[in-house]
Order: structure tokens, then sequence, then C-alpha cells
């Protein structure tokens, strides 16, 4: 570290944390066995599956068929001829024989 006027700098000081926290690792992974720190706690993290599920509704459509039939009358006209005949009478009377 450097030392300027009795003060060190503040990388050095900052450095020399980082380096002693790192020797306080687990056991076995410094040079300063026997000491452990508790876990640290990270950061969960969330992972998420998405699942489909198929679901089968039957549906029952009724379906009618109506059907309509027209009767239709289609009316035609054919002339019936007829014929009749009168005959009147006519008396012309042209008086007695005792007119005479």
């Amino acid at each position: 570290m450097n030392n300027t006027n009795g003060m060190y700098s503040n990388y050095e000081v900052e450095q020399g944390a980082y380096k002693e926290s790192c020797n306080m690792g687990y056991v076995g992974a410094s040079s300063m066995s026997g000491m452990s720190t508790s876990p640290i706690y990270e950061c969960p993290q969330e992972r998420v599956i998405h699942r489909e599920f198929v679901h089968e509704v039957p549906h029952i459509c009724p379906i009618n068929t109506k059907i309509v039939n027209h009767h239709i009358y289609k009316h035609t006209y054919s002339p019936c001829y007829t014929c009749c005949e009168e005959n009147e009478i006519c008396n012309i009377d042209q008086g007695c024989c005792n007119n005479f």
C-alpha cells in the first residue's frame, strides 16, 4: 500500500478489503484455513414453465331440415261455345170470314 503522509489511498484500502474478503471464503478455499463465513444469499431467480393442457369439450349442434312444398295452381281457360236458337211466331190475322 502506498503511504502518503501516513494515509492510504482509497483504491488501496478497497483493494485490501477485497483481498481480505476473498481469503475468508469456505474452508480450504483460501490460505486461511479454518475460517468460514455465512453463505451469501443471492437474489432468487425465477424460471417460468409454460404448460398447455388440451381439454376436449363436445358440443351437440342440432340441425333440422325443413321441406316446404309449394303447390302452384295454374289456371287456364278454354272457351266452350254453345249455341241456342229461338223461334218467334208472328200471326198475321186478317180477320175472319165474317168480316167480308
